[in-house]
């Protein structure tokens, strides 16, 4: 499929890799009866980025495993403020919760991203702060929200990712690296050694996709039919939790942003020209985001870590995306 609908979207996406600030990009765009655009620029090497490569999908992650959750919550098996340590009792502190971890207000103090003994780290890394106290971005907080969805249904974290990509369609969301994803550029230069943090197969981090998967799951979303959550658990999923409190680093207040359960609500962004927009993006440059007002989504694949320090900056997209409605 060529883009036609959403020109000046992928004039930009062509011009981050011809201006060598990304290496590949993948740019999917998609309404709530299905994908209407999708282009691939660029290449790893000499492999020439195509529209059906799967790509990792780094913190795109987190709202994926958040929907896992919901789907728990959904059938009665797991409740919205059901403790931690009902799955991990040697987590030790009772007052972290479902909700606390999707909404990036637990408090667990935050490892590498790349370290190992995901439990261990989780169980034995203490308190920042109290749990509901403040919001401060966490990764290790979704081995948490791994851990209740296994207690609660009784089977592995993937049997639940992989049913709701069966509900959605998304057949090549895995943890599993051998879906032949694009490399990720300058992990090493940035302080991740990502063949050890792929190996980990990061609930927060660790899934890998195609184009067409996410936007698959963006349009499930702007149906709003139930196929993703339930209607009245999408409403819920969006629900800012994090307004009035104290905003720590990487995302402070002045970023125009709150938390749902597990997704990053861009409300009050200063770049934006559309702010009813929800998702989330990833540390290699990975973009997801949904607007329910405009029935629009749209989805960036690509593979440098930190673009940011390279003068990277999405919101441009987004205006483009939007106003091409």
């Amino acid at each position: 499929m060529t883009a036609t609908k959403h020109p000046n979207a992928f004039d930009w996406a062509k011009h981050q890799v011809d201006s060598g600030t990304l290496p590949t990009a993948v740019l999917g765009i998609a309404t709530s009866s299905g994908t209407t655009d999708v282009a691939a620029f660029g290449s790893s090497g000499a492999r020439v980025a195509a529209v059906d490569d799967a790509y990792p999908l780094f913190s795109i992650t987190k709202p994926i495993v958040a929907l896992a959750a919901l789907r728990a919550v959904e059938r009665g098996l797991l409740a919205l403020d059901a403790p931690l340590v009902g799955a991990v009792p040697e987590f030790g502190r009772g007052d972290v919760t479902l909700t606390h971890l999707l909404s990036h207000t637990s408090g667990i103090a935050e490892p590498p991203l790349d370290a190992s003994g995901l439990r261990r780290l989780l169980v034995d890394g203490g308190a920042d702060f109290d749990a509901g106290s403040m919001s401060r971005y966490s990764t290790i907080a979704f081995e948490g929200v791994s851990a209740l969805v296994e207690h609660a249904t009784g089977s592995p974290l993937d049997e639940s990712i992989a049913s709701l990509a069966a509900d959605v369609g998304m057949p090549g969301l895995t943890f599993d690296r051998a879906c032949d994803p694009h490399p990720v550029y300058d992990a090493a230069e940035q302080g991740v050694d990502y063949e050890a943090f792929a190996a980990l197969r990061h609930p927060g981090a660790g899934l890998f996709a195609t184009a067409a998967d996410l936007l698959a799951l963006g349009s499930a979303l702007l149906r709003d039919d139930g196929t993703a959550v339930h209607r009245t658990t999408r409403t819920a999923m969006l629900r800012p939790l994090t307004t009035g409190l104290p905003k720590l680093e990487p995302y402070p207040e002045r970023r125009g942003q709150d938390w749902g359960l597990g997704w990053n609500l861009r409300h009050s962004a200063p770049g934006l020209l559309e702010r009813g927009v929800f998702g989330h993006g990833g540390w290699a440059g990975t973009e997801f985001w949904v607007y329910p007002e405009l029935d629009v989504c749209f989805v960036l694949l690509t593979n440098v870590a930190s673009p940011g320090r390279l003068g990277f900056n999405a919101d441009p997209l987004f205006n483009a995306v939007a106003a091409g409605v």
